[in-house]
């Protein structure tokens, strides 16, 4: 990842590393040198100081071998500690202002003092009495009522030193002497030594920090890819793990807003889902609306016809016998009564398909409708020589169902096989067989007649309005081929099973219904 939160993290702790190295190392170069020469002066000053404060009333003439060896002790440890030289001389003066003499004997504190040191003692306080120039090798560094500090290159062992000469109480004089340690050449090797440890350190800070920034960005590309599921509507994921930091709120919050946006979306969905079963209700609704019109229209053509025509026939008096007339009038009542049932069915389909017939499920006994509809055509089983083979179940048969809707369906599945059964080769005979049959949750109820075949190729239009497999056939019965569309439309309303099946010796209709 080219801008990855890791990556930058490892090079800024890196660059500041480096910024860090590289200000010490800039530091020791120009700064070292004068921090150094600072804190030797003051370093010098402080002995001057503590020794001052040793020797400050001491009259070293009268002082005993005892408590002389108690102040050279004395000397001795602040000259170890410190890393300074240590004299402490007598100096007289002549009238005119000139050292009389330099008295480097006892009891002074004069440890190895050489004649080179002898001399340069001799050269500070000529310098200090009587202003003498010091020499080329000589830097003053400091200077005050009572003591001077110098740097000087001492050419014997071509090595720098620091030197304070002052004076103390009873014409007593301090002579302090000090290496000036080469500052530049130790710079450089403090800044080698920090350019090795600098990478060492370096490397450490960045292999830490790239298991620090590990760490940090596992969470957030965690929820990086997160939000790239939820970009393309995949909410089943789930930021599980428990943090109370900011990574932890910020999960918290993409939880939620992924809830929240798996919620809209399943509502703006089952919406748009719902709009457009809308939006094809209404242009189904439109299409059977035109169907039904056109269909209607056509139906009633032929008895609309018929009945103008006997009726006309019976204005004008062409047949004056009372038979014929009573025959013009049959023609047109039972035309009428034609007219009559079609539009009742028409009408009960309708409502049925366009959902203004709400279904009214109940619980109630299956045998004791089909009982029902038995007794009311056993006219028709008579009159047809129809022998009906009907086994009732001794026990209830509980079914969930709209009743009503229920008894149209059995009532057109009877109709249906009335006017088709026709008589066995084998025997003579016509049948109409119910049966019920359990299969589980469900109740099958079939209505068997014998007789013709349905054609395979109108099987699955025979549930379509109107359509009739043998008009002549048809129109002879009175059908107007609604009944088994009426079928259809309960069935498909109470979203169970209905069809039909073809056999040797006739047609078998069934629809089923959920007993639980």
């Amino acid at each position: 990842m080219r801008h990855s939160i890791r990556l930058r993290l490892i090079l800024i702790v890196s660059f500041m590393m480096i910024m860090a190295i590289a200000s010490i190392f800039i530091a020791n170069i120009f700064l070292l040198p004068e921090f150094y020469s600072t804190d030797k002066i003051n370093s010098m000053s402080d002995v001057y100081d503590e020794v001052s404060s040793i020797c400050k009333n001491i009259d070293w003439e009268d002082v005993t071998d005892e408590e002389k060896g108690k102040i050279y002790d004395q000397l001795d440890s602040i000259s170890d500690k410190r890393s300074v030289s240590i004299y402490i001389v007598q100096i007289s003066a002549s009238d005119d202002g000139s050292i009389a003499n330099i008295d480097y004997s006892y009891p002074t504190y004069t440890p190895r003092l050489r004649d080179v040191t002898q001399g340069m003692l001799a050269k500070y306080v000529r310098a200090m009495y009587l202003g003498e120039d010091l020499g080329e090798n000589c830097e003053q560094l400091k200077k005050s009522d009572q003591y001077a500090v110098y740097k000087v290159y001492d050419d014997r062992v071509e090595s720098n030193y620091i030197e304070l000469t002052g004076q103390l109480p009873d014409g007593y004089w301090l002579y302090l002497r000090a290496n000036y340690v080469g500052v530049t050449e130790n710079a450089n090797v403090s800044n080698r030594f920090l350019i090795y440890v600098g990478i060492v350190v370096t490397v450490i800070s960045i292999v830490l920090i790239l298991l620090i920034a590990n760490r940090f960005t596992r969470p957030i590309l965690k929820l990086a890819k997160w939000a790239q599921e939820m970009r393309g509507l995949d909410f089943s994921s789930r930021y599980e793990e428990k943090r109370d930091d900011e990574i932890g709120v910020l999960a918290g919050s993409m939880n939620e807003l992924s809830d929240k946006l798996e919620k809209t979306i399943t509502e703006l969905k089952s919406a748009n889902i719902e709009l457009q079963r809308d939006i094809e209700r209404r242009s189904e609704q439109e299409h059977m609306r035109q169907e039904f019109l056109s269909n209607v229209s056509h139906e009633l053509k032929t008895p609309i016809a018929l009945i103008q025509g006997y009726a006309e026939g019976l204005k004008e008096n062409i047949n004056d016998d009372p038979e014929s007339r009573d025959f013009y009038c049959e023609v047109i009542v039972d035309e009428a009564d034609k007219m009559n049932r079609m539009v009742k069915k028409l009408l009960s389909l309708n409502q049925i398909e366009f959902g203004e017939s709400q279904l009214r499920l109940e619980h109630f006994d299956l045998r004791e409708l089909i009982d029902s509809v038995v007794n009311s055509n056993d006219i028709m089983f008579k009159k047809k020589e129809v022998e009906l083979r009907y086994y009732p179940e001794p026990d209830p048969l509980m079914v969930w169902a709209d009743s009503y809707m229920i008894e149209e369906v059995l009532t057109n599945y009877v109709s249906n096989a009335l006017n088709h059964v026709k008589p066995q080769a084998e025997d003579g005979k016509s049948i109409i067989e119910i049966k019920t049959l359990k299969n589980g949750d469900k109740l099958r109820v079939s209505v068997f007649n014998t007789g013709a075949p349905i054609p395979e190729e109108d099987i699955d239009k025979i549930w379509t309005k109107f359509y009739k497999v043998d008009k002549a056939r048809t129109r002879e019965y009175g059908g107007n081929g609604i009944g088994l569309s009426i079928v259809k439309a309960v069935m498909e309303a109470h979203e169970q099973g209905y069809g039909v099946g073809n056999y040797d010796n006739g047609v078998e209709f069934w629809f089923e219904l959920d007993i639980k």
